[in-house]
């Protein structure tokens, strides 16, 4: 039996992309490798929404490359988004990199391996325009045992000014709402505790079927399919609506976590980017959150030092992190991508000043995420199982919200179960507690 390995680069829907590729690979009689090296075949499933992860995915390229000096037959298969936005330079640059898959082709990859084990023929797939979205929910081989990725839709059409997501997965296309729910009732029916449903932007869910409000509907429907959790992810302020928060605060499994990325708190700055919302709008969102669920974690991704950002601007940012008091936030150094409107702008802000900055933020947002995390202790917490931590003895888990939850370990615990923790101590990225007894 012959074996493959898959590296994977980016973000969650890059990780179901990758499952994908193992399944089908699996159908065609592969075994999955523990080492690279024994692999005769390996998939290199990359991203390039920043040039560091470029530059590393390239190093890797690199060093898989230098095998077939010793093992001619290994077969070396370029996928994903820096696939799709270099393969075609990357291929010629390359001799020995044998086959390049766009995003458009996640579906054809098996037939595209059969086609060219049978004539060894170097080639590259790259055009953008997708199929039929449904194409895409063939077999996987899941990375967890409880927890899994169900992607709802593919592509963007926002072309916010920084992001090469556009150019790299193409328009917006959605799975159908029948294909979506048969998949998380067979994933609930396997066994899957929990579920993450994936988009570039999940609210906009439908709008390429010209369907209004099909994310909210979609929503209740997932909640009826056995799930003990259900996630979202990524949503857009600007396609959010007051539905889509109905539907969180009455359900029964959806967990009750937002993650909004609002990436500045300046509106020129949000204009610049073409975000397409205002801070007023953004603040109009969290107020609505909050105001039908209480207790809801609303998390966030923000951007330093965005062409046109001078000393104003980026204090709007910090004061908007202060107001809305978010539970944790992602934060990033704008950095160039090349074929971005961006890229070209004038503005651009120094690199020591985008550094100090990034620091001024993240000491912000460490002290809100800190208080958020006080207010905890004394607080029974429902955490679903994740494993071990790297501190011996000491278990680790997520509650509804994200919050990362250490206990020391009573007895063994099943991945994807769930425990009550009694928080004793708060720290920035997580708390500590005691396994309430059952």
């Amino acid at each position: 039996m012959k074996g493959y390995f898959v590296f994977n680069f980016g973000c969650q829907m890059n990780e179901a992309d990758a499952e994908r590729y193992a399944g089908q690979l699996e159908e065609l009689g592969y075994s999955a490798c523990a080492d690279h090296r024994d692999a005769d075949i390996i998939v290199l499933n990359t991203c390039c929404v920043r040039e560091s992860a470029e530059k590393r995915i390239l190093g890797k390229l690199g060093e898989v490359l230098g095998l077939k000096k010793t093992k001619p037959e290994l077969l070396l298969c370029l996928t994903g988004c820096l696939a799709q936005k270099e393969g075609e330079r990357l291929q010629k640059r390359f001799p020995r990199l044998d086959l390049v898959l766009g995003t458009a082709y996640v579906s054809q990859f098996k037939k595209i391996l059969s086609d060219y084990l049978a004539d060894r023929r170097r080639s590259a797939y790259l055009d953008i325009a997708g199929g039929d979205a449904d194409e895409f929910a063939g077999a996987k081989v899941r990375q967890s045992a409880y927890s899994a990725w169900v992607p709802i839709m593919y592509g963007c059409n926002n072309f916010c000014t920084y992001c090469i997501v556009p150019y790299v997965r193409g328009r917006e296309r959605s799975r159908s709402e029948e294909a979506i729910i048969a998949e998380l009732t067979a994933a609930a029916a396997a066994g899957y505790k929990e579920v993450t449903l994936l988009g570039q932007n999940v609210d906009s869910y439908g709008k390429d079927r010209g369907e209004k409000e099909a994310f909210a509907r979609l929503l209740r429907r997932a909640d009826e399919a056995g799930l003990e959790r259900l996630r979202f992810m990524t949503s857009h302020p600007r396609d959010m609506t007051e539905a889509v928060i109905e539907a969180v605060a009455e359900s029964k499994h959806i967990c009750r976590h937002f993650h909004l990325p609002c990436q500045a708190g300046n509106n020129e700055i949000l204009r610049r980017m073409n975000r397409g919302y205002t801070r007023e709008r953004y603040l109009e969102l969290v107020t609505s959150i909050r105001k039908h669920i209480p207790e809801a974690a609303i998390t966030t991704d923000i951007i330093v030092g965005f062409p046109g950002e001078d000393e104003a601007a980026f204090d709007d940012t910090l004061s908007l992190v202060r107001e809305v008091a978010f539970d944790s936030a992602f934060t990033f150094i704008y950095s160039p991508r090349g074929g971005t409107p961006a890229a070209v702008m004038p503005g651009q802000v120094p690199a020591e000043i985008k550094k100090e900055r990034l620091q001024k933020l993240m000491d912000v947002q460490n002290a809100v995420s800190l208080a958020k995390n006080k207010a905890l202790v004394g607080q029974v917490l429902a955490v679903m199982a994740d494993g071990p931590s790297k501190q011996p003895g000491i278990y680790s888990g997520r509650t509804e919200g994200g919050k990362l939850v250490l206990w020391p370990a009573l007895r063994p615990y099943r991945p994807g179960e769930t425990v009550q923790v009694a928080v004793t101590e708060a720290q920035t990225w997580q708390v500590k507690g005691q396994e309430v007894a059952r």
